[in-house]
């Protein structure tokens, strides 16, 4: 078979492939790009098989508290080229060897973005090869099938994540529908910035997760009263910040004595929460097969409360790798797979959305 990277592409449109062009794709190499906010990362897989998957944390938005975007942008500048030469040389292959390139075009941080879009458009035009644009939250729900056994459809999934908050009909590979999503603040945004409350350093997540199991959920907080399946969690940040601050009014050292108790207390109620809205979605669409996404999908205590409610509802339940819930460009590589199959290549005049919708 013909290598795609001899084949002269019409540099003015990826998309316009022959039938011909578009079988030299079936079987292939290809390089994911994921660069949506503070995580530059690159993958290689061939097929279904992820050969390498790289993923450099940016560590110096810890100082701040939060993602600064356009320090963010900077550092994804700085380091993209050797993360992808490091995926490219830890797969075994030659840049010869891609048969396209699959990236991030949204959601996200558009600096961000913007950095992965443009190299990897840059690169796909040097190598004669097609560019795929991927979204963000369906890399995220794709994710399960870089393993085996992977749902079968459809399935409901859960996608928790610093930036959202979803509930998610999944019928086919590209046929997803979000039957709940966040009002407010996502889940991850409640834990992170309730841990600022806490001057734990970001992200919160992880620390709250290992925290919260040397404690126990002992102080009462808020329950946002959210009709349907839509979520909301800054009733609850702002509860736990009024709390925080009278109890403090009484004991100066209130969070450092109480630290472990006060985690174990707010991750309780988020997984409440988001545990209970997955519980309506799956009686109501009869859906028994449930999935997690994202990286809140890797807090210990979801998890367990997952494994709990599948077995008392007889729930089939997938929960990726620990290495596939946080963003990383092995689940953009996998979208990269099913659309090189059906050859839908990106459109020349595509540029990076930072509010990309799903049917965009």
């Amino acid at each position: 078979m013909q290598n795609t990277s001899s084949l002269v592409y019409d540099q003015n449109a990826f998309g316009k492939l022959s039938e011909r062009e578009r079988s030299f794709t079936m079987a292939s190499y290809i390089l994911a790009i994921e660069s949506s906010c503070d995580d530059t990362s690159a993958a290689v897989l061939k097929d279904r098989d992820v050969l390498s998957n790289v993923v450099a944390s940016q560590m110096v938005h810890q100082k701040y508290g939060g993602v600064v975007p356009e320090v963010a942008s900077r550092a994804h500048d700085e380091i993209i080229w050797t993360v992808v030469e490091e995926a490219i040389k830890r797969a075994g292959i030659s840049q010869s060897d891609l048969q396209a390139i699959a990236c991030t075009r949204g959601p996200g941080l558009l600096g961000s973005l913007l950095v992965g879009y443009t190299f990897a458009k840059a690169l796909a035009y040097a190598l004669h090869i097609p560019l795929i644009d991927v979204h963000h939250m369906q890399a995220h729900i794709l994710a399960h099938f870089l393993d085996d056994p992977a749902p079968d459809f459809p399935f409901l999934c859960l996608t928790v994540s610093g930036g959202h908050t979803q509930l998610v009909v999944v019928r086919d590979h590209f046929s997803m529908e979000v039957i709940g999503k966040t009002l407010d603040d996502a889940a991850g945004e409640a834990f992170d910035k309730a841990g600022k409350l806490m001057n734990l350093p970001y992200p919160a997540g992880p620390q709250i997760d290992r925290l919260a199991k040397e404690g126990k959920p002992v102080f009462e907080l808020a329950r946002p009263q959210i009709d349907g399946l839509d979520f909301s969690f800054s009733g609850l940040k702002t509860s736990f910040l009024y709390f925080l601050r009278d109890a403090l009014k009484e004991d100066p050292n209130f969070v450092t004595s109480n630290l472990s108790d006060l985690c174990a207390s707010l991750q309780e109620r988020i997984v409440d929460i988001l545990i209970d809205k997955l519980e309506r979605a799956a009686k109501e669409t009869g859906i028994s097969q449930i999935a997690i996404a994202g990286g809140v999908a890797a807090n210990s205590g979801l998890r367990q409360r997952l494994l709990l409610k599948a077995s008392q509802h007889d729930w089939r339940l997938f929960i990726p790798k620990l290495e596939y819930c946080t963003d990383n460009a092995a689940m953009i590589g996998i979208v990269g797979y099913y659309k090189n199959l059906k050859g839908d290549f990106a459109d020349p005049e595509a540029r990076p959305d930072a509010r990309l919708t799903w049917n965009d």
